[in-house]
């Protein structure tokens, strides 16, 4: 082969090798004229006065020439050694983008000492890793396929134990065993509402994570808490308020806190919003044993005293079986809805009778205010030494006093301290007095209705002022009139 031949394959490989590393057509151009002009013009004799030197690219950037192409196997060969004892374990690569582009010149114009330490400064590490892409985006970065299983396992059970997934996998392959026992629960899905995959990637080793850091990242949003320490003058509203955060977002983010809690001045709160990357989804089926309760029902018996009751059936609980099917998201309860629901007892209804019938003399059991409005000036209870029997009502809007309930007169008359006093006997076990009346309007044996005009307010007897004094005995024991009166 003669030069000329041998010029022009050389033309045509460096053509080559500056298209396939994107170098400018303008450089090519350049370099080809200059090359060929040289070549043509020399004779076969100048041969031998060739030198060859290396152009060095990081990417489509020019680093420089070197005039030996060792000195660069050098630099990168030392590069990689030293990034693989500082990243023990990962498969790392130094100088993949780097591109050697040899030329035949006269003239060596290389600097050699320049071009190595720009080579040095501009090598960059890179380590394999899997990308965990979600949605289409890489988020971060794990070293291998292995960890990429763990990281996706890690998610699921910060939201489940080991043995709720473990269970679902089980399922998976044996089918879903229905759930029988009150409270017992299992779980029916976990999923990511984001698309998450799995792609091979190189970037440097610093970016790469533990598993542990990854779900970290992907559940919080970042790997950075912010934290607050507490200043003089500080109020938890201030504080939340000033870190764009409702108050109880502040207190969500710090779990023991309450809107009671004493702050300490220098106390570090925790200010940082989540937001997740990933949304880890669990569905849930409980099986619940649940009561059913029972109605009260009333019913009316014309032939009984109103007033009287009994009980005619005794209430009991139902009870049914119910399948709930129960979703959260990364923890909060997002969804739940009956799925199935089968009653496996039916309740039985309390009933109650009561008596409608009413006998003029007999009393209701219900006892209405014996005066025309007034307060109480006075209860029962010990007054000055003694035992007030029971209440003294004053200052009514007129002085009538009235029967509080159906009864017989009997007693009508003077009776010492009481003065004016009448005694009214509700045939239902009850009796009621009204005493220091200024007239009475009733006679012994004389039935009284509800609400009748039996006297008059006054003052007589041992009394201070115009008042009522009224008592109501049950069955001959004293009874507070206010457990009574309507």
């Amino acid at each position: 082969m003669n030069l000329r031949e041998k010029t022009a394959k050389e033309e045509k490989s460096f053509v080559r090798s500056l298209k396939n590393h994107r170098v400018k057509i303008t450089f090519v151009a350049t370099m080809l004229m200059a090359s060929t002009f040289s070549l043509g013009s020399a004779n076969a004799d100048s041969k031998n006065s060739f030198k060859e030197i290396y152009h060095l690219y990081n990417g489509n950037e020019y680093i420089g020439a070197v005039s030996n192409e060792e000195t660069i196997k050098e630099i990168i060969a030392a590069k990689k050694q030293e990034a693989s004892t500082h990243y023990k374990g990962y498969v790392v690569d130094v100088g993949s983008n780097i591109t050697i582009i040899p030329e035949q010149v006269f003239t060596a114009a290389a600097n050699d000492t320049e071009t190595a330490k720009k080579l040095e400064n501009s090598l960059a590490v890179e380590a394999e890793a899997n990308a965990i892409v979600v949605n289409g985006k890489a988020v971060a970065y794990v070293k291998d396929a292995s960890d990429y299983e763990k990281v996706m396992n890690l998610l699921k059970l910060q939201y489940v134990t080991q043995q709720e997934l473990d269970a679902l996998n089980n399922r998976a392959a044996s089918g879903l065993v229905p759930l029988t026992q009150n409270n017992q629960t299992h779980v029916t899905e976990i999923s990511f509402k984001e698309a998450i995959t799995r792609e091979e990637a190189k970037v440097d080793p610093s970016k790469i994570l533990t598993p542990e850091k990854t779900v970290e990242l992907l559940l919080s949003g970042t790997l950075e808490k912010e934290t607050y320490a507490v200043q003089q003058g500080d109020v938890l509203g201030s504080i939340a308020k000033a870190h764009h955060l409702s108050l109880k977002e502040l207190l969500d983010l710090n779990p023991g806190l309450t809107e009671t809690s004493l702050l300490k001045i220098g106390q570090p709160l925790n200010v940082t919003v989540t937001k997740p990357i990933v949304t880890v989804k669990v569905v849930m089926e409980k099986f619940k044993v649940e009561k059913i309760d029972f109605k009260n029902i009333t019913e009316e018996d014309a032939t009984m005293l109103k007033g009287e009751s009994k009980v005619k059936q005794e209430g009991k609980a139902g009870q049914k079986e119910v399948l709930y099917t129960i979703t959260s998201e990364n923890g909060v309860r997002t969804d739940k809805q009956v799925t199935k629901e089968a009653v496996t007892a039916e309740p039985i209804d309390y009933i109650k009778v009561i008596g409608t019938k009413v006998i003029p003399s007999r009393g209701t059991g219900t006892f209405a205010w014996p005066a025309a409005g007034g307060y109480i000036s006075s209860n029962m209870g010990a007054r000055w030494g003694a035992q007030h029997r029971g209440i003294d009502i004053a200052r009514p809007s007129n002085y009538t006093i009235k029967a509080t309930d159906n009864g017989v007169v009997t007693f009508a008359g003077w009776d010492g301290t009481y003065g004016n006093k009448i005694v009214v006997n509700h045939n239902n076990g009850y009796e009621t007095i009204y005493a220091h009346l200024s007239s009475i309007t009733v006679s012994v044996g004389q039935v009284v209705g509800q609400g009748s005009k039996i006297g008059i307010m006054g003052s007589t007897g041992n009394s201070t002022g115009t008042h009522l004094h009224f008592e109501v005995h049950k069955n001959g024991s004293l009874v507070n009139p206010l457990s009574v009166l309507q």
